[in-house]
């Protein structure tokens, strides 16, 4: 799999909400996953690091979970942008969102030391509340599924000095 997310939403977060240890790009231990359009799809593409084991050769499910939320609330965001009439990479602050529901079911195990891909397919449910149904796929198999409910962030999430 050598796709590329070339033009991804978390690098269009300002500064103060770039620091998620999913998909912060400013968190140098975080896993810096990166969403981005193909298609009518979202697209995440992340190569767990070493650590993330669970048994030798398999990754750790909490990372697939990880992968799931940030894959789905930076899907919303995409979303919510391109119905606004803007895209990654135009100038425009894309909105930020929160998880209120995550649902995860692994179906197989996750090979490890792959690229996994994540495929999101988004519905808007309510102007500030959309669901992202998320596959993770790994050498073409579909190894998990999920459900991520994201709710546009309050204002109240930045902290106030």
């Amino acid at each position: 799999m050598e796709e590329n997310i070339v033009k991804a939403i978390q690098d269009e977060y300002p500064d103060d909400f770039a620091w998620c240890y999913g998909c912060g790009r400013l968190n140098e231990k975080g896993h810096h996953i990166r969403t981005g359009w193909q298609g009518e799809h979202t697209v995440t593409i992340y190569t767990p690091e070493p650590e993330h084991t669970a048994l030798p050769g398999f990754v750790y499910g909490g990372v697939i979970a990880s992968l799931i939320d940030c894959h789905g609330t930076g899907s919303a965001a995409l979303a919510l942008h391109r119905k606004n009439g803007h895209e990654p990479g135009d100038g425009a602050e894309p909105p930020r969102f929160v998880t209120a529901s995550l649902k995860v079911d692994f179906l197989k195990p996750t090979p490890h030391g792959v690229p996994l891909k994540a495929v999101g397919t988004v519905e808007e449910i309510h102007p500030k509340k959309w669901k992202v149904d998320v596959e993770v796929v790994a050498n073409g198999t579909v190894c998990a599924r999920g459900e991520v409910v994201a709710v546009v962030m309050p204002g109240t999430f930045l902290k106030k000095d």
